[in-house]
């Protein structure tokens, strides 16, 4: 198994068999030795009240490091102010800052409508007790008006006071190295890890690519939709596709990588087995 420096993604779960699933999954992954784990706050805010409970459940009953995602769509300064001081006293030293979407049935972005103001914020008020990640895009955020823009609101983000950032997965390591070289470019040195997303269930998989504008690169799609229903073909094959992804991104210096799990240990687990 690799020695890279790996963190894995869950979100909260709602039911208690979603709480036993992560159970089950945060133990198997604890085996890899992560150097911490994230939290997400769910799409549109839908499950911000379940993650600091997620993160006190990852922390007493399996002893790894959890960092909360927070972000500051539809939230007032006051709230974002409590949440940070929450999360303080649980003992919480990361987090990972996102812009995120505004929750259903709210008008209001908030008082903070980018990361970068949200870094800056989260630094005004906590000094440097937090370890603070943000979100790159190496195949361009879908929102953003084109890639030029877009590095600049990435590097807009690092000055505001990141220390790291997480990349939305790809599954092209070209455009994950050309993204670092012109964030260098630009003068900026934050370690920039790569999202990993294992492939598990590709229907799924497409679904969430669509959504957020990673790209999936056509040989794999066909491949995939060749394999049918043949649910052994395609978790080998997407095992192969992306433990090749992750030797070439170690092999070309990536600081670590960071396993979206969807709360599911075998997928991530049979890549990890897979590298040097």
């Amino acid at each position: 198994m690799t020695a890279t420096a790996t963190s894995f993604e869950f979100y909260p779960p709602k039911t208690d068999e979603q709480r036993k699933q992560l159970d089950r999954t945060a133990a198997r992954l604890k085996s890899a030795v992560p150097d911490y784990v994230s939290v997400t706050f769910g799409a549109g805010g839908s499950t911000l009240s379940h993650t600091p409970e997620t993160i006190e459940r990852l922390q007493r009953h399996h002893a790894l490091e959890a960092a909360p995602h927070i972000s500051c769509m539809g939230g007032s300064r006051e709230e974002i102010r409590a949440q940070l001081q929450r999360y303080i006293s649980m003992g919480a030293t990361r987090l990972v800052t996102l812009r995120g979407d505004l929750p259903s049935g709210m008008a209001s972005p908030g008082d903070l409508r980018y990361a970068s103001e949200l870094v800056e914020f989260i630094r005004d008020e906590t000094g440097d007790h937090f370890r603070i990640e943000v979100a790159a895009y190496p195949e361009m955020h879908p929102q953003a008006r084109d890639a030029h823009a877009d590095l600049k609101h990435f590097i807009g983000k690092a000055k505001a006071g990141a220390d790291g950032a997480i990349t939305q997965y790809f599954y092209n390591a070209d455009a994950y190295f050309r993204f670092v070289d012109d964030v260098r470019a630009a003068g900026v040195d934050i370690p920039i890890v790569p999202g990993i997303m294992p492939i598990a269930n590709f229907s799924q998989l497409r679904r969430f690519s669509e959504m957020c504008g990673a790209e999936i690169p056509r040989w794999v799609t066909q491949r995939m939709l060749a394999y049918g229903d043949d649910v052994a073909s395609v978790r080998a094959f997407g095992t192969d596709v992306v433990a090749q992804l992750c030797q070439r991104l170690i092999d070309g210096g990536a600081p670590g990588m960071h396993f979206y799990t969807l709360n599911l240990a075998r997928p991530t687990l049979a890549v990890l087995a897979r590298l040097a």
